[in-house]
């Protein structure tokens, strides 16, 4: 089901470890010119494009692409007390993580009279995207407006695809989370075309759109297929974007000591969400690597998206990765960078610490990342495809920007004149030290 890469007794680069390492294949590239006529269309033609283009995609024809304020009460009224308590909760967690996640402001005397101050000014507006195809997701809307809303943004408007079966709105589940969250533009768009309007704006085409359907945003969020990551990609510069997001991703690291049922059925959980989705196993220990292909080919085949799974699990972007010991995986994990990174060692938390690539590490067999995606108080939206090397999951500081504030009286001024002055003429830019002259 799942095949192996045996790197016992290998001595490779960086750049060798790397290509050694599964990983699934996304062309962005490829899915870009399919995305740059659905931009320019919604960019041009506004709500006439969503509803013709939710036609063509979604197979439904939303009357309101702006879903209602009827619609978002009555999905919260229907919601279901379980998944309700479940979603307080979820909720609860994540705005406690993410208020303590606000960076201070501060302030540094270099001098009388000469101070920098630094403050951190939330966007003015985000666009929040929820994707609704072979899965929906209201824990991905908590994840994403809790963040906006803990970083001081002022105006949110999430997107997801009208649905079928819902007569042309979004997920009930969805529009209820956005209820529960106080969010009442939300917008029944799904793919690239969500993405054009955040970027875009979209003037209305019908009476109940109004003249002007959406306003366009500063940052678009989210999570996304192939196309809605080739649209980010496109927008970028227009608005700013958290991540070009890719298929999920789990890697686990563990030892001989490991449960076999805990490392498969986690492997399993995220195999679930995607054909592409990737599951890694890094060990020494061969004897846990065949217990663990023992536990996966019972529970995929008992489990509900078992084809699914099938599909992921047997794909060219998962394996069990045999390594010599403990140090050879720490360099395996590191050199992957996976969005999700679990470590099942002995001592597990001394291990975390010396990771340095992971979108989000959960430590010890009670930490599964099944908690992650849900109730853990992180934020599930994080870096794919290696972006974990170099960026980070989704937070408050997604949304908020550090501004200098410089403040220098006359005499702070004065002291640096010349020096400034030199500077300026040392770089034949003589109007920089005139300005300052100007003053004295």
């Amino acid at each position: 089901m799942i095949f192996r890469i045996d790197l016992r007794g290998r001595n490779l680069t960086a750049r060798e470890l790397v290509q050694a390492l599964p990983r699934a294949e996304l062309d962005v590239d490829a899915a870009s010119a399919r995305v740059a006529p659905i931009l320019a269309d919604v960019r041009e033609r506004g709500a006439a494009a969503l509803r013709d283009l939710a036609e063509q995609f979604d197979h439904v024809r939303p009357e309101h692409v702006r879903v209602p304020q009827s619609a978002l009460d009555a999905a919260l009224a229907a919601l279901d007390p379980g998944v309700r308590t479940a979603l307080d909760e979820t909720i609860a967690r994540v705005r406690t993580v993410h208020a303590a996640q606000r960076p201070a402001d501060f302030s540094v005397d270099l001098a009388p009279g000469a101070q920098v101050r630094q403050r951190w000014i939330p966007v003015r507006r985000v666009g929040l995207y929820v994707p609704g195809g072979l899965a929906v997701y209201p824990s991905s809307v908590v994840m994403n407006v809790v963040a906006a809303q803990e970083a001081g943004v002022g105006s949110l408007a999430v997107a997801s695809p009208p649905q079928l079966s819902g007569g042309g709105l979004p997920d009930a589940t969805v529009m209820a989370t956005c209820a529960l969250l106080g969010i009442d533009e939300v917008y029944a768009v799904g793919g690239a075309q969500a993405v054009a309007m955040f970027a875009y704006g979209a003037a209305g085409s019908e009476p109940q759109d109004g003249a002007q359907l959406c306003e366009p945003v500063d940052i678009v969020t989210g999570p996304g297929n192939v196309y809605v990551a080739a649209a980010k990609r496109l927008v970028r510069g227009v608005v700013g974007i958290d991540a070009e997001a890719g298929p999920t991703e789990i890697a686990i690291l563990a030892d001989a000591g490991a449960d076999p049922a805990h490392v498969a059925a986690d492997l399993i959980s995220q195999a679930e969400h995607d054909p592409l989705a990737a599951a890694v196993l890094v060990t020494p220990s061969a004897e846990l690597a065949d217990a663990v292909d023992v536990e996966l080919a019972q529970r995929a085949a008992a489990t509900k998206h078992s084809e699914r799974i099938g599909v992921s699990l047997a794909g060219s972007q998962s394996a069990v990765v045999l390594v010599d010991d403990l140090d050879a995986g720490l360099a395996v994990v590191n050199a992957y960078g996976a969005e999700h990174l679990e470590i099942q060692t002995a001592d597990a938390a001394a291990v975390a610490e010396r990771v340095t690539s992971a979108g989000a590490i959960f430590v010890g067999p009670y930490s599964p990342v099944s908690l992650g995606d849900y109730m853990a108080g992180s934020n599930h939206v994080l870096p794919t495809g290696g972006c974990a090397h170099f960026a980070s999951g989704l937070g408050v500081h997604s949304f908020v920007r550090p501004v200098q504030v410089i403040e220098y009286d006359a005499e702070a001024l004065r002291t640096l004149a010349d020096r400034i002055v030199a500077l300026a003429d040392a770089e034949d830019l003589p109007a920089h030290g005139e300005a300052v002259r100007a003053r004295f």
